[in-house]
């Protein structure tokens, strides 16, 4: 039997790598903890941090296996987690099962999945052609500028370079295996300022109130359609996110008004586009915009890919995954400039939440999930 093969290995996995905390930026104790896990199965593992503060100092990890010529099927995912906040039942970083559920944070985001990953490594014949990678940072709950981008330059200066990819990321919904990401919107978020001059109320003519000019644009931005939408992405959505009025005086008129948007938007439109649309009718209110674009639209069509994908899924669950481009932005906006990417993971109802707790049978049918598809993958 092998060392992962059983539902006490894959719950012990994902206790090792709760019991690390790891609030993002993460480095250390869970990166080799999960090193300990990969070198006995032949991994090559490279770990190295990256990056200065404010962003960082971040740790990543790399590690590959080949066992002859076939395709490299890669696995990608975060070890660093959100702050547990207050509340808990037990304590976030010892991980506690109670019932039939294991609690922690990053149960379902995403340690979960990864030690799911591990243990479907070990269930993998021996002679399977081909090269599996994990492209694992510590940096995807945070700024994501020293994580995944810094593992892609890794990759390749190594020359390794994926022709698959899975993201771990949770995408299940009601019941495990609902639902796969086969694409997602961009996102970009833009701070608009509108300047005045100060003045007192009771002479507005001696000043300029940038509010109703503010307001207008705001207005004009919120009855924005930007489209109805494709055959794989609902209708882009712009929301305003903040107004902001430094004005600590009820009779003085003042100086600068702001506020803040963020797009979701699908491939009909590029974070260029939109911040110039968005530029355009700031600049005709006579305000500015300064956009910071998290991440373009991608989409892996239906394919080859996809269909192993849902092929284990229905083989392990008797489910029919949806696949959908619904949700935030995740690592996978990267890692689609290397290759075709496809999430799929954990049921996503305790995310971020307190008590975030994964059902321990659902991390054992994870975990042949993976073990199935990677093997189909790689079989071709």
């Amino acid at each position: 039997m092998s060392m992962t093969s059983t539902k006490d290995d894959v719950v012990a996995l994902a206790q090792r790598l709760l019991a690390c905390p790891s609030v993002t930026p993460a480095t250390g104790a869970v990166f080799a903890e999960l090193e300990s896990m990969l070198a006995p199965l032949g991994f090559t593992v490279d770990r190295f941090i990256a990056g200065e503060a404010p962003d960082g100092p971040v740790e990543n990890l790399l590690a590959w296996r080949t066992t002859g010529a076939g395709p490299h099927f890669a696995y990608a995912g975060h070890l660093d987690v959100v702050p547990p906040g207050a509340g808990w039942t037990s304590d976030p970083f010892a991980p506690d099962i109670r019932g039939d559920l294991l609690y922690g944070r990053g149960a379902v985001d995403m340690k979960g999945s990864i030690a799911a990953f591990v243990a479907a490594l070990s269930d993998l014949p021996d002679d399977l052609p081909g090269t599996i990678s994990l492209i694992i940072t510590g940096d995807e709950e945070g700024p994501a500028v020293h994580g995944t981008l810094a593992l892609m330059d890794r990759m390749a200066t190594r020359g390794l370079r994926p022709d698959f990819c899975l993201v771990g990321e949770p995408t299940s919904t009601q019941r495990l295996g609902d639902v796969v990401k086969i694409g997602r919107r961009g996102s970009v978020n833009m701070w608009i300022t509108v300047q005045g001059a100060q003045g007192h109320v009771a002479y507005p003519h001696l000043a300029d109130n940038p509010i109703p000019r503010l307001v207008a644009m705001l207005a004009e931005l919120d009855a924005l359609v930007l489209d109805e939408g494709t055959d794989w992405f609902q209708p882009s959505n712009l929301e305003v996110t903040e107004v902001d009025v430094p004005n600590d005086a009820h009779n003085v008129i003042p100086a600068v008004a702001k506020a803040r948007i963020s797009i979701r938007f699908n491939d009909l439109h590029s974070g260029a586009s939109l911040s110039e649309k968005v530029g355009a009718i700031a600049q005709k209110h006579g305000g500015s915009a300064l956009p910071i674009i998290s991440g373009e639209p991608f989409l892996t069509p239906p394919g080859a890919f996809s269909d192993a994908i849902a092929a284990a899924v229905k083989a392990e669950t008797g489910v029919d995954p949806e696949p959908s481009t619904t949700g935030g932005t995740s690592d996978a906006r990267f890692l689609r400039a290397v290759c075709p990417v496809i999430e799929f993971g954990l049921v996503n109802a305790t995310m971020h939440k307190t008590n975030e707790a994964v059902a321990v049978e659902d991390l054992v049918t994870l975990s042949r999930i993976y073990t199935r598809i990677a093997r189909d993958v790689l079989a071709g």
